[in-house]
């Protein structure tokens, strides 16, 4: 075996690697990525390797990884590498990315209330959803929450135990049956969540969905860096540190797989990307495609109101003379000095209303297909990358730990600059995005700090309240219960509003399927079918569960639900806490909701079905 590098033992650190390839022990591709990376400065990963015989399975993972690595990102290591060092000139020369621009605020809709445009926003944007795909970004674990596997088979509620993964799906899966087309769901996985993943979709027979409507894609993880010199980090003899590269590889993998071109072809015109754990996203994501249509952006950023200094980063058009203006996501710590260099000597100060000129991101987009692929072949799908080294010294030389390049898919306007229109729309924060990301302690801090929590329970408690406001909306009268702290996070134990896609897409919908009644305290509705209510009351305590197979119209009317056997809140004690035979999606919000023997619905046949104010079932 030859090669054409610096290999041979010419170098004396590198006689032994040589010895490697002399033994055939290598394999040629082996040999010429070692090559390719001493040339490039990575002789470190080579020097002074033991010989053939010793650590050999070491070695060879070794040069897996590299190999997988530099197959995995687009122009390979060597690219890799090139761009690490010349953001790492950057980072040393501590430039700043907005040098030149004045902040304004960005082309913006406000939906944050409803309202005729509301309705006719939602109305497009269900139209639009026909043609619509949907990008998940699912690489996180749950281990900051207190749960070991992956968020998505957390619960979004824990009365009927729905996963975000299965609402996400039956929100897809319902529109797919109304609209007549078959909507993509693209899942990017990671290392950490990929196995989980498809278990969960095997498991649940991909929840409905046809098992060729979900594409899983998986992202793997980069080097990381041990110097401004950009060598890769070892963080052991043989053992390449590797670490995320971000959710803007979700651009790279739509790219370098070919999806987003055969999704094109296949006649889609928007991408939907959401989060793994926002129960709330599809409450607004129609009326933002709405939005899409109407306003003729092409890349529409769903985002909320923001309070100033918020930690959250702020969305703002910047202006620069002689250079398209960008409409991005500025970072909070980063928003204030721009606006005290620039246009506003006080930094970020309130409106009227109390809220940041620049609203919230919140990292939902939806994106317009024909220029995203101008920009996927543009940049090979590497969107914006950047590196944030924590330097040792003032020197700025040395890192107190190695760093790597990071990209964020929220920065992909950045190439937005032929003539694309970029813009906002803004809705309630908590119709629109409730995260479940901390755990109780930290949630529990954060509430103290007036702050969202940001737990379990605080999306549970906002999936509810998203429930509630619908049949407002739809014009029934709802009482809600006491707020209460459980583990020093609020919650309000009810109404529990759970209206499935099947029961209801927008808030027209509800509208046209809810006249008048009266839902009050801690009781508890689910509605999952063709179901429609007329005068109905639901007392304190009480319990309304209808399921109805497709084909099966159920009118219910006049009917009076009393207390009794229903649904019960119970807050888990501090043993229930520790204990592992509690489960953990339940040791995460801190109670449990017990079923007392609530009377449920069932309907598995098709055709027209009544209840009356006597609560039975007729055909």
């Amino acid at each position: 075996m030859t090669t054409t590098g610096p290999i041979p033992a010419t170098n004396p650190r590198l006689a032994a690697f040589a010895a490697h390839i002399d033994a055939k022990i290598l394999t040629p591709e082996d040999a010429r990525l070692a090559d390719a990376l001493i040339a490039d400065g990575q002789e470190h990963l080579f020097a002074d390797w033991d010989a053939p015989g010793v650590r050999d399975e070491e070695k060879i993972r070794l040069l897996n990884t590299l190999r997988t690595a530099n197959g995995s990102y687009p122009g390979g290591l060597a690219a890799y590498i090139a761009n690490a060092r010349t953001l790492l000139a950057g980072a040393v020369a501590e430039g700043n990315p907005f040098a030149g621009y004045s902040p304004e605020q960005p082309a913006m809709v406000d939906l944050s209330g409803f309202g005729p445009e509301y309705d006719g926003a939602e109305a497009a944007g269900l139209a639009a959803f026909a043609d619509t795909a949907v990008v998940l970004v699912a690489g996180g674990l749950g281990e900051r929450l207190g749960y070991h596997g992956i968020k998505l088979d957390i619960p979004v509620e824990a009365t009927t135990g729905t996963t975000y993964l299965a609402h996400y799906a039956g929100v897809i899966h319902a529109a797919s049956r109304r609209l007549g087309k078959v909507i993509p769901l693209i899942i990017m996985t990671s290392r950490d969540t990929h196995e989980g993943t498809m278990a969960t979709l095997t498991r649940h027979n991909h929840f409905g969905l046809a098992p060729d409507q979900i594409i899983v894609l998986r992202q793997e993880l980069v080097p990381a860096l041990a110097d401004i010199q950009g060598r890769l980090a070892l963080d052991k003899p043989y053992g390449l540190l590797m670490k995320p590269h971000g959710h803007g590889d979700i651009h790279m993998l739509l790219h370098t797989s070919g999806t987003a071109a055969r999704l094109a072809a296949a006649g889609t015109r928007y991408l939907l990307f959401i989060q793994d754990t926002n129960g709330q996203v599809f409450n607004a994501a129609f009326a933002a495609l709405g939005v899409s249509e109407r306003e003729g952006y092409d890349f529409n950023s769903i985002a909320v109101n923001r309070i100033p200094g918020e930690a959250v980063g702020g969305i703002a058009r910047l202006v620069k003379p002689g250079h398209p203006d960008l409409t991005l996501n500025v970072e909070y710590n980063l928003l204030d000095p721009l606006l005290r260099d620039t246009v506003s000597p006080e930094g970020d100060v309130p409106n009227a209303r109390g809220f940041s000129r620049f609203p919230g991101n919140i990292n939902l987009l939806v994106v317009r297909l024909t220029p995203y692929l101008r920009v996927l072949e543009a940049s090979g799908g590497i969107v914006a990358e950047f590196v944030n080294p924590k330097f040792s010294d003032d020197t700025r030389t040395r890192f107190k730990k190695p760093a790597r390049l990071e990209t964020l898919m929220q920065d992909l306007p950045k190439f937005f600059d032929h003539g694309e229109k970029v813009g906002v729309t803004v809705f309630d924060r908590a119709w629109c995005f409730s995260a479940c990301k901390n755990n109780l302690a930290d949630a529990a801090l954060k509430h103290a700090e007036n702050g969202p929590p940001e737990s379990a329970s605080s999306a549970e408690n906002d999936f509810y309240l998203a429930g509630r406001t619908r049949l407002r909306a739809g014009g029934m009268e709802v009482a809600d219960a006491p707020t209460a702290e459980i583990r020093g996070v609020p919650f309000t134990s009810g109404p529990r509003v759970i209206l499935r896609p099947t029961f209801a897409l927008t808030l027209a919908d509800v509208r046209e399927r809810v006249k008048n009644g009266l839902i009050s305290g801690a009781s508890t509705l689910v509605l999952d079918g063709d179901v429609w209510l007329e005068d109905i009351v639901i007392e304190d305590g009480g319990t309304l569960w209808i399921e109805a197979v497709p084909g099966a119209r159920v009118t219910v009317r006049g009917l009076h639900i009393r207390s009794g056997n229903g649904f019960d809140l119970v807050k888990l004690s501090d043993g229930e806490m520790q204990s592992p035979d509690v489960p953990e999606y339940l040791r995460i919000r801190g109670y449990r909701i017990e079923d007392r023997g609530a009377n449920k619905i069932r309907i598995t046949q098709p055709g027209k079905w009544n209840i009356g104010a006597d609560g039975i079932l007729t055909r």
